[in-house]
């Protein structure tokens, strides 16, 4: 079993998973920013600084399946008192390699800090860039443990046209260094799911990441 978070996601990346065996890793966490739970396949990761022993007591005194404890309402609201930080909600993880030559629609970069999902995503990221279409924009930066994430965002006049499945597809032609593109949707937003699934991302595990509170 890999020993870092980043080792874990290189290798489900490349489709290589933890084993399917009900249990629980516990590591460290890659940065003090990010903290939180990855559900695969019956197996969950744990990422806190927190005392391992703390967790694996925390996850046995859930009253529910074995192998859903991790992501467990009781589980994550221990792990967020324990932790004093917040929640935004469990996303469904997914991962597209990246795509050679320019994107499939015409984009423009944005010099300015400031657009709003450029300065939602610099909470989360770093080297974040934002790139601009008729109707959308797309965004990179380096997220959970260093890797290259991905989200979008349509206007809702072009929605419904496909718009959203091209700047999905864009972020992989626009992902640097041959790497891997991450991102994660709310499962509840089938919208976007369909978008990036369409696009050729797909399904990882489930993903709750423990914010910093501000």
């Amino acid at each position: 079993m890999a020993r870092t978070l980043a080792d874990i996601l290189d290798a489900a990346a490349r489709g290589q998973f933890p084993p399917p065996d009900g249990g629980t890793t516990v590591v460290a966490q890659p940065s003090h920013r990010d903290a939180g739970v990855i559900a695969f396949t019956a197996h969950s990761v744990v990422f806190t600084d927190e005392d391992p022993q703390w967790v694996r007591h925390a996850l046995a005194a859930v009253d529910c399946d074995p192998l859903a404890a991790a992501m467990n309402p009781r589980f994550l609201g221990a792990l967020l008192e324990r932790t004093r930080r917040s929640m935004d909600t469990i996303d469904l993880l997914t991962a597209a390699s990246p795509l050679a030559g320019p994107p499939p629609l015409r984009l423009s970069e944005l010099a300015d800090a400031d657009h709003p999902r450029g300065a939602r995503a610099r909470r989360r990221r770093a080297d974040v860039r934002v790139w601009a279409a008729e109707g959308g924009v797309v965004v990179l930066g380096r997220g959970l443990a260093g890797r290259w994430e991905t989200a979008i965002e349509v206007d809702e006049p072009r929605r419904h046209r496909g718009l959203g499945r091209e700047l999905a597809t864009a972020a992989r032609h626009l992902v640097p260094d041959g790497q891997p593109v991450w991102s994660q949707q709310a499962v509840g937003n089938a919208r976007s799911v369909r978008a990036f699934q369409a696009a050729g991302f797909r399904p990882v595990g489930a993903e709750a990441l423990l914010l910093q509170k501000s």
